[in-house]
């Protein structure tokens, strides 16, 4: 006798799901996605801590960027700069007399393995033999342009200052300031009396300030030419060699 057909009875929603599982109608099948899973982590751990490398290599490598260019345009031997509300009047700075290039900061150079030597001994033609820096031996030359680039006249006023000394080198110290093609030399006053300039120079107005300019009704387009030379003047009584090695950094603000 033929046996009787089973009955098929119907899949309940339970049961499709758990088909649908692989992971759960195949324990070789989960045990692989549990490795895959776990492989998958591991590597996007390492591509994270890899990221995290860089980006701090890169960051480090910004900030010393960073830290040199501050230290070129903030804290060089001669750093000339423009005020925040000078600079939104369109005051600009160039060593080009044409502005080809614009700047709100400059730097010179340091002169290095300077000695002392006496105003005579200067070329004549500092302030027109060339632009930007142009160090000679034993003195600090730097000729440089003020433009008004705005819309309208400005006052302003220019004051050069000791940022750092070392070893009273100042106290011999010289600086010469062409403005517009005139000369001016400065020293602090003498050491036993403050108040008397030395011979030949107007006198520091203060410790920290070499000199102050006012320049009025500075009208759009116009332009003014500085050239500030520094030296060690070996006529000056305090040229001792308790300065030997020595240094003066000084700062135009405008």
């Amino acid at each position: 006798m033929p046996r009787k057909p089973k009955t098929q009875e119907p899949i309940t929603p339970q049961e499709l799901s758990a088909l649908n599982d692989k992971t759960t109608q195949n324990p070789a099948v989960r045990k692989y996605h549990v490795a895959t899973d776990a492989k998958s982590l591991v590597g996007l751990k390492k591509r994270r801590r890899v990221l995290r490398i860089i980006l701090g290599a890169v960051t480090a490598v910004l900030l010393i960027l960073f830290i040199i260019s501050m230290l070129v345009s903030k804290w060089g031997d001669l750093v000339i700069e423009i005020d925040r509300p000078l600079q939104n009047r369109g005051i600009v700075l160039s060593t080009d007399p044409e502005f080809k290039t614009k700047s709100v900061a400059l730097s010179a150079k340091q002169a290095l393995n300077v000695t002392n030597i006496t105003y005579s001994w200067l070329p004549t033609d500092l302030d027109t033999s060339k632009d930007g820096e142009h160090n000679g031996k034993n003195y600090v030359a730097y000729t440089f342009y003020c433009k008004n680039e705005g819309e309208a006249e400005v006052d302003y006023k220019a004051t050069l200052d000791i940022s750092g000394v070392a070893k009273s080198a100042d106290e011999a110290c010289r600086v010469m300031v062409y403005k517009n093609g005139e000369p001016t030399v400065y020293a602090k006053g003498k050491y036993d009396n403050r108040d008397e300039a030395e011979k030949d120079t107007v006198k520091f107005l203060d410790d920290k300030t070499v000199m102050s300019t006012t320049t009025e009704n500075f009208k759009p387009d116009n332009v003014d030419k500085y050239t500030v030379v520094v030296w060690i003047e070996g006529a000056d009584p305090e040229c001792v060699d308790e300065i030997r090695d020595g240094w003066v950094r000084m700062r135009r603000h405008f």
